[in-house]
């Protein structure tokens, strides 16, 4: 089974909870703002997560949906506040929740997002699992939503400050990034009434994968064209964003090519992405940001060879390899 398929295989069911969750919210144009991203569509990377990962553990897929639907309403609700932070007009090829309907009924589609989700876990026990497993569930739903706000506060603190190690640029995006993979992940396990060590296994593997999604965006802006990207190759150099390239690229470059890329990053012009990508060959930073990537899901992979072999382990294990093939 492709990945596509994977993906598919339960997404009518995960959107009808979130749909489910969101019915009741009122006025209307609160309700359409919270489903205006969740229509536009989505891979359901997240969500699906939470299914394979609650029968890799010998866990029923009805009972992992409603905490399936709120990774996938977290994830949303980052979304939109993330295109208010960033000022970006455009999300899944639709105008942005805050250019329909302003910023402050995006902040607030947001904020009932958020909550919902936690109403949501907190309503799985009415498909029959124990309340233990809906609390410790839940544990792990909240606790990546403050990683998410502190990876995101990192993220803005890095803007300007060029003398970020590769160490804090990994906490900042495991926080950001890998944290809500790793949460899918995790409740799945803990919904399906996986063993600790089980439980720990599938939250390593999201960790894992988490970290390396971040990483191939950061590999894809420099080696992909627009068409498939989205956005302009090079943006996040004309941005001047922290990458694992440019930490890379500037903890080896020389004090005078150092100097040279810190004021192209400064200058946020996308004149100089040609000359960026030279210093990024020059000091092999696209190279080995691409494999830091790679030896992340090779160790997801080989971490999954200590569950039980079975279908769901089988479809996460090409997950994990979808993540480093799409090209967007």
């Amino acid at each position: 089974m492709e990945v596509v398929d994977i993906l598919k295989k339960y997404s009518k069911s995960i959107d009808e909870e979130i749909k489910n969750s969101l019915i009741s919210v009122d006025p209307d144009e609160l309700q359409k703002s919270t489903l205006h991203l969740i229509e536009a569509g989505g891979k359901k990377i997240r969500p699906s997560l939470v299914v394979l990962s609650s029968e890799a553990v010998g866990g029923h897929a009805e009972e992992a949906l409603k905490t399936a639907a709120a990774v996938e309403l977290i994830h949303t609700f980052s979304l939109i506040h993330d295109d208010i932070m960033d000022k970006d007009d455009k999300r899944r090829g639709r105008p942005s929740v805050h250019v329909m309907w302003g910023e402050p009924m995006a902040i607030l589609a947001g904020d009932t997002l958020f909550s919902k989700a936690f109403e949501t876990v907190l309503q799985t026990e009415v498909d029959g699992v124990s309340y233990q497993r809906v609390i410790e569930a839940l544990k792990t739903v909240v606790d990546s939503c403050i990683k998410i706000c502190e990876g995101q506060a990192s993220d803005m603190c890095f803007e300007g400050n060029f003398d970020v190690s590769e160490d804090e640029y990994t906490n900042m995006i495991y926080k950001k990034t890998g944290a809500l993979i790793s949460a899918a992940t995790r409740s799945g396990a803990i919904i399906g009434g996986g063993s600790p060590d089980q439980v720990d296994t599938l939250t390593e593997y999201g960790r894992l994968i988490g970290l390396a999604f971040q990483i191939q965006d950061d590999y894809l802006d420099v080696i992909s064209d627009e068409e498939n990207l989205g956005k302009p190759v090079g943006s996040d150099i004309i941005e001047g964003k922290m990458t694992l390239l440019v930490v890379h690229a500037l903890s080896n470059a020389s004090n005078e090519d150092k100097e040279e890329l810190v004021s192209i990053l400064k200058a946020e012009e996308d004149t100089n992405v040609a000359r960026a990508m030279e210093l990024f060959e020059k000091y092999g930073s696209i190279k080995y940001t691409h494999d830091i990537a790679l030896e992340h899901v090779k160790n997801a992979k080989k971490i999954l060879e200590t569950l039980e072999e079975s279908e769901a382990t089988i479809a996460l294990a090409k997950i994990a390899d979808y993540v480093l093939q799409r090209n967007k």
